[in-house]
């Protein structure tokens, strides 16, 4: 299944664009297979940067109907609830999915922290050794409702990880499978097919063989700058993955993993014939790789375009494996969320405000002079530097009202922060409606907002200041913040015969899911979801049920 990584991308090298058929499919015809491809941290910065030189999979999505400045217009712009919106058609105060981990202090277990895809009920379990589960999602996938309208719908899931399968496809999919370290992994009990099982041995010998370094691309010579990371001599920006033999970890930030995660897509659908039967299924691939390789590298530098060559060309085959087929199928593409590139880089390029967040501004520590001053034993303040951040519900009282009024100075004061929104003035904001880059903070904080697992503060740093205090261990550069930068994605529809078109306004991740449902015929009632249907139609026409 997996050649050498060398001999695969020289195989993959050979343009994979757009066969149009000379008769296209006729008018409201649903597909017979929908691929819904989320691909991690590719911002539309990022895929603006690059776009023009795309020659695969990539290429031919633009030849669709291109939304370039879709937005997660939330403002907890991480990966469980950026996933969680994709196909529910529901932001984040909606689906419940706050964060991709939050605190619950009422909780009996010692860890606190609650994963966004756990079952915190599992005895022994915590927010590092869990138990995959969709128990947090509150609302209905595209999968779900496709199965309950026709229950012989198949739903397919492949991802890097967990919470990117376990969000797109939610309750009740045929297959859903992740990453889980040593190989592709699944809900407990469930057994492990042909595909699943061919796919770990080919990965396992992957990684044992040494990768050597990727040929550098002609467009990607200008990204090759090293830059300097904290102290200890950590560079970045000149990487070309090569890899000793059994590093996974390096395999898992690399473009071999979006080739394994894309290949297995492939190869279940193949065994499970979806899209060959009588109704429309749906198979879902969250590629992760770029957002280990944004974490690790950094969201410029040869790493990244390097990334986004090679998945270019992973696409590309994927889809000519499914042209050969004859299958009627639709794509859609988007991400989970932006990215924000490292700040030593940003300077060098003269974004002198860019900075990283101060190692002594996190919640525990903010919280401590205030507990003593108060006579509050214990932590008052959970959290991290930024995002939610939660009291002591024991703290009660005048004693809470102190707290609550001393910790909101405490963290308006902060040179770095940009605003501290309280529990009462989120919710006494109405949910945002409208163009989402016009939002306020509050707006933003409003859209991400779940009354009993948000917390007791919403802190936002300023633009440009990296919520990662030292970067020469771990993590470079990330995302969640408030700002487009992390908010903005592309959205991509192609079908073969449709006449593409680019629509420069922003829209929003949750109208995907009812532009779906109107091209198969799948009854969304508007109350019940955040999103609405995007016209695909180039002319007159629409592919939008009427009003």
């Amino acid at each position: 299944m997996f050649r050498p990584f060398a001999a695969a991308l020289a195989l993959l090298a050979t343009p994979a664009l757009a066969r149009e058929a000379d008769r296209p499919p006729a008018p409201r015809v649903p597909p017979k297979l929908i691929v819904a491809i989320a691909v991690d941290q590719l911002s539309a910065d990022v895929f603006a940067e690059y776009r023009q030189h795309f020659t695969g999979g990539l290429k031919r999505l633009q030849n669709g109907v291109v939304f370039p400045s879709g937005y997660q217009s939330h403002a907890a712009t991480e990966t469980c609830p950026g996933h969680s919106t994709i196909l529910t058609g529901s932001r984040p105060a909606r689906t419940g999915i706050i964060a991709n981990d939050w605190v619950d202090l009422t909780t009996a277990r010692a860890d606190k922290t609650i994963y966004c895809s756990e079952d915190e009920t599992v005895p022994g379990s915590s927010s590092s050794n869990y138990t995959v589960s969709p128990l947090h999602l509150k609302v209905p996938t595209l999968g779900e409702r496709m199965k309950a309208a026709v229950p012989a719908t198949r739903v397919v899931a492949v991802a890097g990880k967990d919470r990117a399968a376990v969000m797109m496809s939610g309750r009740g999919a045929d297959q859903a499978w992740w990453w889980g370290g040593k190989g592709f992994v699944s809900y407990l009990g469930r057994e492990m097919p042909a595909a699943v099982t061919r796919a770990n041995a080919a990965v396992a010998a992957q990684i044992a063989r040494p990768q050597p370094a990727m040929a550098l691309p002609d467009f990607c010579h200008s990204r090759n700058v090293a830059v300097p990371v904290g102290t200890a001599g950590k560079t970045v920006g000149t990487g070309r993955f090569e890899r000793a033999a059994g590093e996974a970890v390096k395999f898992r930030a690399s473009p071999e993993f979006d080739a394994a995660i894309v290949t297995l897509a492939t190869q279940m659908r193949a065994d499970m014939k979806l899209g060959e039967g009588a109704t429309t299924d749906l198979l879902i691939v969250g590629a992760s790789a770029s957002d280990y390789v944004g974490h690790t590298y950094g969201t410029e530098g040869t790493e990244m375009c390097l990334q986004l060559f090679a998945l270019d060309r992973t696409l590309g085959k994927m889809f000519d494996d499914l042209d050969r087929t004859g299958i009627d199928y639709s794509v859609v593409l988007t991400a989970d969320h932006g990215g924000h590139d490292l700040p030593e880089r940003h300077r060098m390029h003269g974004i002198t405000e860019a900075a990283r967040v101060d190692a002594e501004f996190r919640a525990a520590r903010i919280g401590e002079p205030i507990a003593r001053k108060l006579g509050i034993a214990g932590q008052l303040l959970w959290g991290g530097s930024f995002g939610d951040m939660w009291v002591d519900p024991k703290v009660t009282g005048a004693k809470r009202k102190r707290a609550l009024a001393e910790i909101e100075r405490a963290l308006t004061a902060h040179p770095q922060v940009q605003a501290v929104l309280t529990r009462a003035a989120i919710l006494a904001t109405p949910s945002p409606s409208g163009p989402p880059e016009t939002w306020t903070l509050l707006q933003r904080a409003r859209a991400s907002y779940f009354d009993g697992r948000s917390g007791d503060f919403v802190v936002a740093l300023k633009p440009r200041i990296t919520p990662i205090s030292d970067g020469s261990r771990g993590s470079t550069s990330t995302h969640g913040s408030f700002w487009d930068y992390d908010r903005r994605v592309p959205i991509l529809f192609w079908r073969k015969g449709m006449t593409g078109f680019e629509q420069p306004m922003s829209v929003e991740t949750v109208d995907i899911l009812p532009t779906i449902a109107a091209t198969i015929g799948l009854n969304v009632p508007p109350g019940e979801i955040d999103g609405r249907c995007l016209d695909l139609d180039a002319g007159p026409g629409s592919t939008c049920p009427a009003n």
